[in-house]
């Protein structure tokens, strides 16, 4: 949620700040803007709509200037428009603020600089509120004033901030929300994300919670909230702004979905020695460590909670262990039974989601050891956890997460064994037979991704329905939630997912002619009964698309059509029966005209309740 990009230095500001925010239109936004130190004054430029809408502004004026700061902004206070897009300056417009997140008490705040202060405010945002508190607080020390003013605020936040008195300085703060700066030489920058600075610099500061930071164009100055100054080592990226273009493909999306085989084999293979042991780097659970657990806990948001709920699947039946998965958001205000008996898996692609994060440190608060599955190296859920797996799945920019889920699930799966076989749970016959069906996936997910013209035809035939529903049993339960979620989140179809199970009890009653029904059937124990289950909807004229294993011909007596996977363990199926789905949901968007990569409403990390 929210851009932010900021540079000092000796080159033009504007091109920076333009090509960062580029690269950060994937968190998702409705407006951006620019301010920029330029003749004396802090000039500001910001528009309602894409980073174009400003980017042509910008061509017909001649706005120089070597500090800046920019944003893309996603509405939380305030609809989309001109006025409420960022920068916000104060009254005299000799201070510029941005801000990703949310301040829960500007309303307050701003009651008081009203009724006491006099101030016009020209936006709906709580952000316009930092700049005028800021105001007031300053004195001729812009990082004075930013501390005053913070002392004040409530909420999550990171911002940046610049001054017309001070033109050689950017403050920046991080609470809750990312940020890092980019270190190059003589200039220096700001960020929410590292793809934004990747052109420039690829020696990083990972900025910590509640730190502040003073940017000039030869130093970099991190403080801690009482003022102290921290040393931080550099954080050195290993990757390259070319892994995060479309390289040809049309959208982010379709790349992600096909760079999967490489993706699962990267955080397979990674994680197995030559004698196919699973090794997890740092992560130490030992015989006892397990013994002493009595509850795991697996906690995320959107895609990453339906990885927990596979995941779930996994280390109940593979290590023996009571494992509950809870969506963040609840998680965090319901005060779960947690001590130092629990593990607490949190879950997330960019580190940074602001439920789990926030879940997991009331879990560490009470005792819980932390493991996280996260993808991006050195984000706030790692930085907080004890133990990390890391996958491997590489930059994913696109907003519908697909490379992160499979990437997911593996770690679910890897994680699971090795409790398993560290427990004595499992047979040595047994854990060599998941593995090499694990090593086996990577080539059975190219494989799928190889014969897409069917897809893509069903796709362009019913990219017209508005409802559509996606039933299972099983695993495929988790998977049709799943599949459910892309379909809707890129296409903006109403889709829902269901047990199978559950249609007598009330979902039945909306199946008529023509209803499109997605159902999975993966699972061989259950087979016969989902095969009972597509009959029901099909009796009632639902157009029925089956997922089913390759050799399991029986479901063409009673589905319209059948997309087929390759054969594998029930236990494995997910991370193949999801690609289908994967692409059904793209090839409608696309025959719809959908944003596929940056759909309506939506961020790629979202940083705020």
């Amino acid at each position: 949620m929210c851009g932010i990009v900021g540079y000092i230095g000796n080159k033009e500001a504007v091109p920076v700040l333009i090509e960062g925010l580029g690269k950060l239109e994937y968190r998702g936004y409705d407006s951006a803007g620019i301010a920029v130190h330029h003749d004396g004054e802090i000039h500001v430029r910001k528009y309602q709509g894409r980073l174009s809408v400003l980017a042509d502004h910008l061509k017909q004026e001649t706005l120089t200037g070597a500090v800046g700061i920019g944003h893309t902004r996603w509405a939380t206070h305030g609809e989309p428009s001109d006025r409420n897009a960022h920068p916000h300056t104060n009254v005299a417009g000799n201070i510029a603020v941005i801000h990703n997140g949310i301040i829960e008490n500007y309303m307050k705040i701003k009651e008081w600089l009203i009724e006491e202060k006099g101030i016009s405010f020209k936006s709906e945002t709580d952000t316009e509120v930092i700049a005028h508190l800021i105001d007031h607080y300053y004195d001729g020390d812009i990082l004075q004033a930013v501390y005053k003013a913070i002392a004040k605020m409530e909420g999550a936040y990171a911002i940046g901030v610049v001054c017309k008195e001070e033109p050689d300085k950017i403050v920046a703060v991080r609470k809750d929300s990312p940020l890092i700066v980019g270190l190059g030489d003589g200039e220096n920058f700001i960020a929410s994300d590292i793809p934004a600075l990747l052109k420039y610099t690829k020696k990083m500061h990972l900025i910590e919670n509640d730190e502040v930071v003073l940017l000039t164009k030869d130093e970099v100055k991190i403080f801690n909230e009482l003022g102290q100054q921290m040393n931080r080592e550099i954080f050195h990226v290993t990757w390259d702004a070319e892994s995060a273009e479309k390289e040809g493909y049309q959208h982010f999306m379709i790349k992600e979905i096909n760079e999967q085989p490489k993706g699962v084999s990267e955080t397979l293979m990674r994680r197995l020695d030559k004698e196919d042991n699973i090794v997890l780097d740092g992560i130490k659970l030992t015989k006892e460590d397990l013994e002493h657990i009595n509850k795991i806990y697996i906690v995320a948001c959107g895609t990453a909670y339906h990885a927990g709920l596979v995941g779930r699947y996994a280390i109940e039946k593979l290590a023996r262990i009571p494992v509950e998965v809870d969506v963040a958001s609840e998680f965090r205000y319901r005060d779960p039974f947690v001590d130092e008996n629990t593990l607490f898996i949190a879950v997330s692609q960019s580190g940074e989601t602001l439920d789990t994060l926030a879940a997991l440190r009331e879990a560490k608060r009470k005792g819980a050891r932390i493991l996280s599955i996260v993808n991006v190296v050195g984000s706030s859920v790692a930085r907080e956890s004890h133990d990390v797996f890391y996958t491997w799945a590489g930059p994913e920019i696109a907003v519908a997460s697909t490379k992160a889920y499979t990437t997911q699930l593996i770690a679910m799966y890897l994680i699971a064994l090795h409790m398993a076989k560290t427990a004595d749970s499992i047979s040595n016959e047994e854990y060599k037979k998941v593995i090499q069906e694990l090593k086996t996936l990577p080539e059975k997910v190219k494989g799928i991704l190889g014969d897409i013209d069917k897809i893509q035809h069903l796709g362009d035939a019913q990219f017209s329905n508005e409802s559509v529903f996606f039933m299972g049993r099983g695993l495929d339960v988790n998977v049709a939630h799943e599949g459910s979620l892309k379909l809707k989140e890129i296409s903006y179809i109403n889709s829902f997912a269901i047990a199978a199970g559950e249609l007598k009890h009330g979902t039945i009653a909306l199946i008529e002619k023509g209803t499109l029904v997605m159902a999975l059937a993966t699972q061989d124990h259950l087979y016969d009964k989902m095969l009972s289950n597509i009959q029901e909807v099909r009796a009632r004229g639902a157009y029925v698309v089956a997922v089913a294993k390759e050799g399991n011909k029986e479901v063409e007596k009673t589905a319209d059509v059948v997309l087929y996977i390759p054969n594998t363990m029930d236990e494995l199926t997910p991370v193949l029966s999801i690609i289908p789905l994967q692409l059904f949901a793209y090839f409608i968007a696309v025959a719809r005209g959908c944003d596929v990569d940056k759909p309506k409403n939506l961020a790629k990390s979202v940083t705020v309740e």
